[in-house]
């Protein structure tokens, strides 16, 4: 088993090293990630510039790139041999709702996919997270688990960890994604040229989590484990919209 492992914090995230680690264990791990923090890139690709692969001292690969860049780079070329599955993580912070249409975390994992590997998005809630562990011992699990059981070709799976020891974590629940309420306004500033700049405020507050779903999961001692469907269409619309457009004239 080769595993490509990536994330969206950065090549020196402590969560990577950790997940790079514990799979080691049971696989052989290729680490391909950006040279530094890419969060919220979500799908985005590289077309202007040219990409720079260093190896690091760890033995990582480092991209000047986003997660999906580096996932996308080490699957069409930079590897000489083609990896099994494809693990993003452990991301700092959840990627729960609303979260995952942003999260470079979910992105790479969404990458393997289009290219045609099982692959698994893995993060904690915590923004400095205490048990990076428990989430790693999680995707050994999961590893195991799906060795025996494949996903679906458009299929991956987002995972998130409560930061807890694994000994407190009550179990693993298939959840949908939750909803958040919109997003705070954005917070207004001045650089040192006394122009206006803007920070992008904080995500909306839970708004759809009740059972069932991940945030719910989480909140209560549980991973959540939620299968996201890569093709996007609506299909339950599909009758609606033909209907609707038959009275639009040319």
């Amino acid at each position: 088993m080769h595993i490509l492992l990536s994330n969206d914090d950065g090549y020196l995230a402590p969560g990577l090293s950790i997940l790079a680690e514990k799979l080691s264990e049971v696989a052989r791990v290729t680490v391909v990630a950006p040279d530094r923090n890419r969060s919220a890139a979500s799908n985005s690709l590289t077309l202007d510039t040219p990409l720079r692969v260093k190896k690091m001292e760890n033995g990582f690969f480092s991209v000047d790139g986003t997660p999906t860049d580096c996932v996308h780079l080490a699957i069409t070329g930079l590897l000489e041999e083609d990896p099994n599955i494809v693990f993003s993580g452990i991301n700092n912070g959840e990627n729960m709702g609303d979260d995952v249409l942003y999260s470079g975390t979910v992105a790479a994992a969404t990458e393997g996919r289009f290219l045609g590997l099982p692959s698994i998005a893995i993060s904690i809630n915590a923004s400095q997270p205490r048990y990076f562990e428990t989430a790693a011992i999680i995707a050994v699990q999961l590893l195991k688990q799906l060795i025996s059981n494949s996903l679906p070709s458009d299929t991956i799976l987002n995972v998130n960890v409560p930061d807890l020891p694994i000994q407190q974590i009550k179990g693993l629940k298939a959840t949908r994604l939750g909803q958040r309420h919109r997003s705070e306004p954005v917070i207004e500033a001045r650089d040192p040229r006394n122009k206006k700049i803007y920070w992008v405020g904080p995500p909306g507050a839970q708004q759809d989590a009740g059972e069932g779903t991940d945030f719910h999961a989480v909140e209560h001692g549980y991973v959540s484990i939620t299968p996201l469907k890569i093709d996007l269409t609506n299909y339950q619309r599909l009758d609606d919209l033909a209907g609707w457009l038959e009275d639009v004239t040319l």
